[in-house]
């Protein structure tokens, strides 16, 4: 973690903590004693913009630069797998979140090339003939939670923990042009048509905030989440937030999600961005 991400996430975690703790000595007592259970199965689709640096074989040297966009998620999908579950005692809960998703960004085209490392090569868009982008992404979010206010009105949990992203990705290109290193014809290329893969493993520890807020006694609720976190990324942050409907134990919820990755030059996923839909059910007990 560098240091100005070290900073920016104590600065965070110490604006989450005041702003918990003013909120706590203002709100009544409302929470559950004993252990309860939360499990929530959820499907969540998101349009997936990603800037992609692969390093090139060993031959060529340096690296490429590759945009995917998947916008139409239904249709690029491949497999998707989604949960969420909550075990809480009295104030304290612990939490955890796991999303796979394998699906292709049929637009995707390369930007930039370095050869042997001697400096990048903007590629015109014009010359990507074809390209199709297909990323593996697994998100596993573990936090620990307290229960800070809490009554008949909701809750606010104050949150801490870490998020993983593992991903893999694989890029075919087929360009209409063909570059050349400092040696000129007589040394390594890169064009025409071909395939680009690499794996990314990014962990990064996260605070947040989270809860709901109950529409009177109707069963209907706001349900909010958000996390700021640092380490291998230079800063990723995540929220949701929807409106639900709980009956007993059970209760379902539609909202918005979002999550943004900031990584260094040096990473495979230089940025990514998830946002779209979600539906959730949930079962208490």
């Amino acid at each position: 973690m560098t240091h100005h991400s070290a900073r920016n996430l104590a600065a965070a975690a110490a604006l989450i903590a005041i702003g918990a703790t003013s909120s706590a000595a203002a709100q009544e007592t409302g929470v559950r004693t004993g252990w309860s259970f939360e499990v929530a199965p959820y499907a969540w689709l998101p349009s997936v913009n990603a800037n992609l640096r692969y390093a090139l074989p060993p031959g060529l040297g340096g690296s490429a630069d590759v945009k995917a966009d998947a916008d139409d998620y239904l249709a690029e999908l491949n497999f998707a797998a989604a949960f969420a579950a909550t075990a809480r005692y009295d104030r304290f809960s612990l939490l955890t979140d796991v999303m796979y998703v394998s699906a292709d960004a049929g637009g995707s085209r390369v930007e930039a090339a370095d050869i042997l490392g001697v400096g990048r090569n903007p590629i015109s868009s014009t010359v990507n003939v074809s390209g199709n982008t297909n990323l593996k992404t697994t998100l596993w979010t573990l936090a620990g939670g307290y229960t800070v206010a809490a009554g008949s009105w909701g809750n606010v949990d104050v949150l801490a923990g870490f998020r993983y992203l593992g991903i893999e990705a694989t890029s075919d290109y087929n360009l209409a042009v063909t570059l050349v290193g400092p040696r000129g014809n007589a040394g390594p290329t890169f064009g025409g048509a071909g395939r680009l893969s690499g794996r990314d493993d990014i962990w990064n520890g996260i605070v947040g905030v989270r809860g709901r807020i109950n529409i009177g006694q109707s069963g209907f609720f706001v349900p909010y989440y958000l996390d700021l976190g640092a380490g291998d990324s230079n800063f990723t942050w995540q929220t949701f937030a929807g409106i639900g409907f709980q009956n007993g134990w059970a209760g379902v919820q539609l909202g918005w999600r979002y999550m943004s990755y900031d990584q260094g030059s040096s990473s495979l996923v230089q940025d990514l961005t998830m946002s779209g839909a979600y539906i959730a059910v949930n079962f208490s007990f």
